[in-house]
């Protein structure tokens, strides 16, 4: 049976969601020791890859499972039971053999949460703060990354792709609770494009970004902050 499983972590303290050969002290890799340790061997196939100290609220991953299994509601519950308290497996449900828990994906979608006061222990690691930021400013930039681009200059160097090229289907700003929302969603992501996105839309123009976005010009930009990005849910 192959199974369609989505899950919640906290990316504070693992070296990114991938499994690394070197550590197990990633996402994944806790996951996998996991299943192995229940007798599941097959390696969990997630939508996609997330970095050190980013967050997920809804990722995805597929397995298939041995015939021995077939309680998805109880396989649910052990593995919750045995994932450190950072990771929560939230649905498991049966799929066709002929799904992928990334190429079936239709888009992604992720979160940058932002807020303007100083920092404070409790939420440090779960927003980034900035202060000086103007959410109308970043309001009217936000739908400037809509639509098909070459996204060669924004993305982290040492990137293993084939093509820079994504769609943005969605690109707005929002207040919640005091804080500063960004949502993206697109059929795919480069890695740390969103950051270097949100590290634009706080540094650049309108224009400038058009620029960049055009290749027409290149601008200096750091990313930001890893602890305020959530991939929020996987579309099929």
């Amino acid at each position: 049976m192959r199974a369609l499983l989505t899950c919640s972590y906290n990316g504070t303290h693992f070296l990114g969601s991938q499994t690394q050969s070197e550590t197990k002290n990633t996402v994944f890799g806790q996951i996998e020791h996991v299943l192995n340790e229940i007798n599941i061997t097959s390696k969990p196939q997630p939508s996609g890859r997330t970095d050190k100290g980013v967050h997920a609220s809804g990722q995805t991953f597929h397995i298939d499972l041995p015939e021995f299994w077939t309680d998805l509601k109880k396989l649910k519950r052990i593995l919750n039971e045995m994932l450190p308290n950072s990771i929560k497996i939230l649905t498991i449900k049966e799929v066709d053999e002929e799904f992928h828990a990334r190429y079936s994906a239709k888009s992604r979608v992720y979160r940058y949460l932002i807020k303007t006061t100083y920092s404070n222990p409790f939420e440090d690691d779960f927003i980034s703060f900035y202060k000086d930021v103007n959410f109308e400013e970043i309001q009217k930039k936000m739908p400037v990354f809509v639509g098909e681009y070459d996204f060669k200059q924004f993305m982290k160097t040492g990137s293993d792709t084939g093509s820079t090229v994504r769609e943005i289907y969605r690109s707005f700003a929002y207040k919640h609770k005091g804080l500063i929302v960004l949502n993206f969603e697109a059929n795919g992501f480069l890695r740390s494009q969103i950051r270097l996105m949100v590290g634009a839309l706080l540094k650049l123009s309108e224009s400038e970004i058009k620029e960049q976005l055009e290749c027409t010009k290149q601008h200096k930009i750091k990313p930001a902050l890893a602890n305020g990005l959530y991939l929020a849910k996987i579309k099929y």
